[in-house]
C-alpha cells in the first residue's frame, strides 16, 4: 500500500470489532461505551460503528435511525434534540454515547464510522476537528454523494472507503484489467461483503484489481471462524466481525494478532 496515513500504518491484517464488543454479558450492548472500551479491553485497536445527529446538530453514536431497536428510548433520532437522546440507555443500561465523547475516552483506538444520514455529515466533520482525530478516524458511507461531501469538508486529512459504486468498478476492473484504477474515486479501503446476493465480491481477481489500484480489502460481517480463515488466506487485508473473540483467537493461533497498548491479551502473542 502506498498511502502514508496513520490510520493505515498498523500492522496487518485489520481486525475490526463491529460495533464494539458486543458478546456475552455485553450481548445486547452494541455501538455502547461499555462495548467499546471492552473491545479496547480485549486488544483490538479497530473498532467499527455508526453515526446519526441528532435535531440540535450532536453527532451519536448508534447504528438504527430510531432508538427502539437497541434503547429504552423511541422515535427517530433526527427529530429529537441532544438533551432528549441522552435519556435513552442502550440494553436498558448504557446511556447513547456522543461521538465525541467515545473518541475522548478511548485515545489510542482507532475508529471506522458509517455516516448514516446526510444530516450527519456536517457535525461529524465539527467533531473530528474538535477532537482532533482524523488520523484514527475513516469514514465510511453507502452513499457515494455522501461520501463526496466528507472528502470535500475534511479534505485530505479525512481518509474514506469506497462508495458502491467506486466498488461496482473495482470489482469489474478484477474481470475488465483495461479499466484503469484512476476512474476510481477517492478512497482507500473497499469495505464490502463476501457475497451481494448470488455474486461473490471478494475473490482473487477482486484483489488483484485493489492491489492494482492501492486499495485496501476489508470484508464484513464476518462471524464464522473458518470462514475468517479462508479469507485471511485469500489475501484480504482486514476482517469485520461480530464475534471479536473468534477473530483474535484465530489471528493468535496464526501467530498474527497485534493487541493495541490497552488489550489485556498481548502476551498470548508468542
Amino acid at each position: 500500500m502506498t498511502v502514508a496515513h496513520p490510520y493505515l500504518a498498523e500492522p496487518l491484517p485489520r481486525a475490526f470489532a463491529h460495533r464494539g464488543w458486543h458478546v456475552g454479558e455485553l450481548a445486547n450492548m452494541e455501538n455502547s461505551l461499555p462495548a467499546f472500551r471492552q473491545a479496547v479491553a480485549e486488544g483490538y485497536r479497530y473498532i467499527e460503528t455508526d453515526v446519526h445527529a441528532t435535531s440540535d446538530g450532536v453527532v451519536v453514536v448508534h447504528h438504527d435511525a430510531s432508538l427502539d431497536r437497541t434503547t429504552d428510548g423511541t422515535g427517530p433520532i433526527a427529530r429529537q434534540s441532544w438533551n432528549t437522546v441522552r435519556r435513552a440507555k442502550v440494553g436498558g443500561k448504557a446511556g447513547v454515547s456522543r461521538l465525541e465523547d467515545v473518541l475522548e475516552e478511548l485515545p489510542g483506538a482507532f475508529f471506522n464510522v458509517d455516516v448514516k444520514a446526510g444530516a450527519a455529515v456536517e457535525p461529524f466533520v465539527r467533531a473530528l476537528r474538535r477532537t482532533n482525530a482524523f488520523d484514527r478516524v475513516a469514514a465510511a458511507s453507502f452513499s457515494d454523494a455522501r461520501l463526496a461531501r466528507l472528502r470535500k469538508l475534511a479534505g485530505p486529512r479525512l481518509i474514506t472507503s469506497l462508495g458502491p459504486r467506486s466498488a461496482a468498478v473495482l470489482w469489474a476492473n478484477g474481470w475488465l484489467p483495461f479499466l484503469r484504477p484512476g476512474f476510481l474515486s477517492r478512497g482507500v479501503m473497499a469495505q464490502v461483503p463476501l457475497r451481494q446476493g448470488p455474486m461473490t465480491i471478494v475473490d482473487r481477481a477482486f484483489l488483484r484489481a485493489a492491489t492494482r489500484a492501492g486499495i485496501e480489502v476489508h470484508t464484513w460481517t464476518i462471524d464464522d471462524k473458518e470462514q475468517m480463515r479462508a479469507l485471511l488466506d485469500l489475501g484480504v487485508h482486514g476482517i469485520v466481525t461480530d464475534r471479536p473473540d473468534l477473530l483474535r483467537e484465530l489471528l493468535i493461533e496464526r501467530g498474527a494478532w497485534q493487541p493495541g497498548a490497552g488489550g489485556q491479551h498481548g502476551d498470548a502473542v508468542s
